[in-house]
């Protein structure tokens, strides 16, 4: 078994085979950009069940010449993957997972500290069958530490890595980000990991664990709340939707809406004061520490002059005067919007089951130095459960060889 050989636009990592062991989040997004990026994604899932995510919703779709209803929260990070069902507590199970990570470059894995390895594939288990395999373990708050055996959860970590405390009306209203980020962000950072080790591994040889979590993630991505506060001494809170430390910059009334300004730099206030008529040194605005410590007043006067003008004319107006601006837009009309579609954020897919669908795509793009794009050109559906399990043990029963070919 191996993975397929690479050709021109099937992605950067063409020739990579990933074992994903995950389920939930964090993990099968890592293994969808993977599978993004070219490499060949087996998934192991529970037989019967299979990845938790078949079973969270509604919306559900049934498939119109019947069968099992697929979730959209499935389909939403499990395209690019093929489908295995293992019970990894059988040896049947066990011995076709030895199979896989012999061969395989990569394995993805979110179970709590210690399963694997009452599963009988702890860290010296696996690079003794396979040196060169590169694993990638996620946790809910680290592999070690006074709770580092904490079952993970989206909004719990979101709470106690300190992004609710930020996101919100007030201080006095937390509020989780609407998409489950810190599983989002923690398979991203796996990923990051995975090709700085085959980058290595290119050079030494040797696979190696790559470790990350939801709570490092989130506070990893702190960024200036995080040193207002270990550098500063100040607790940032949640204040709406205005920067803490920039102004203007947010969400300002208008005569039929909102619109959002980011006033970054002293020359965008400049050209903002004299678009608009303010006088910014008479009515205390002339630096950005006086906006931003008289935020309440400098908000009141912003809307005191939109109140007269629509978003759309107010946004062609802030466009003519260079200052960043834009609308709030509601989910379906950024799928409608031709910018997001120009930018192949969506993908057309054929599911065995339910027939053509268009899903998210993948937010990166690859060019040759000519210029020609080389951004993987076809995606895979989100595979029905265990849909390529008979294939899988037929290529394992007809290959031999420990792999690595990244």
């Amino acid at each position: 078994m191996s993975a397929p050989t690479p050709r021109p636009g099937a992605g950067p990592l063409a020739g990579t085979l990933v074992v994903d062991l995950s389920r939930a989040l964090a993990g099968p997004h890592a293994g969808m950009v993977l599978g993004d990026l070219g490499a060949r994604v087996v998934k192991v899932e529970a037989p019967g069940t299979g990845d938790d995510t078949r079973g969270w919703g509604p919306p559900f779709l049934d498939p119109p010449g019947g069968g099992n209803r697929e979730s959209s929260y499935f389909l939403s990070c499990n395209r690019n993957k093929e489908s295995i069902a293992l019970d990894l507590k059988s040896g049947d199970g066990q011995e076709v997972l030895r199979g896989l990570l012999s061969r395989a470059d990569v394995l993805v894995e979110n179970f709590r500290p210690g399963v694997l390895e009452r599963l009988g594939f702890g860290t010296g288990e696996l690079f003794a069958l396979n040196p060169r395999l590169v694993v990638l373990s996620i946790t809910g708050f680290g592999h070690d530490g006074p709770e580092g055996g904490r079952a993970g959860y989206d909004q719990i970590a979101q709470g106690e890595a300190g992004l609710m405390s930020l996101t919100g009306s007030g201080p006095q209203d937390p509020q989780r980000v609407g998409v489950p980020i810190a599983d989002l962000l923690a398979g991203l950072t796996g990923v990051s990991g995975v090709l700085a080790a085959l980058l290595e591994r290119g050079r030494t040889g040797r696979g190696q664990v790559v470790r990350t979590s939801l709570l490092a993630s989130v506070v990893g991505v702190h960024a200036f709340q995080g040193t207002r506060f270990t550098v500063a001494g100040e607790v940032g809170r949640a204040q709406g939707n205005h920067h803490p430390a920039i102004a203007p910059y947010g969400l300002f009334a208008c005569a039929d809406g909102a619109v959002q300004i980011a006033v970054g730099s002293e020359g965008l206030w400049q050209r903002f004061c004299a678009a608009f008529g303010l006088d910014a040194a008479a009515e205390g605005f002339a630096g950005n520490g006086e906006r931003v410590a008289h935020r309440d007043r400098l908000t009141a006067r912003i809307e005191e002059v939109f109140a007269g003008r629509k978003a759309e004319d107010l946004l062609a107006e802030l466009e003519r005067a260079g200052v960043p601006a834009g609308r709030v837009r509601g989910i379906d009309e950024v799928y409608a919007w031709e910018q997001t579609r120009s930018q192949h954020l969506l993908v057309d897919v054929e599911h065995d089951t339910l027939g053509p669908l268009t899903l998210p795509g993948s937010p990166l793009r690859f060019f040759a130095p000519d210029g020609t794009e080389t951004t993987r050109g076809h995606h895979g559906a989100p595979p029905v459960l265990d849909a390529h399990g008979a294939a899988l043990r037929a290529e394992l029963a007809g290959t031999t060889g420990a792999g690595g070919t990244a």
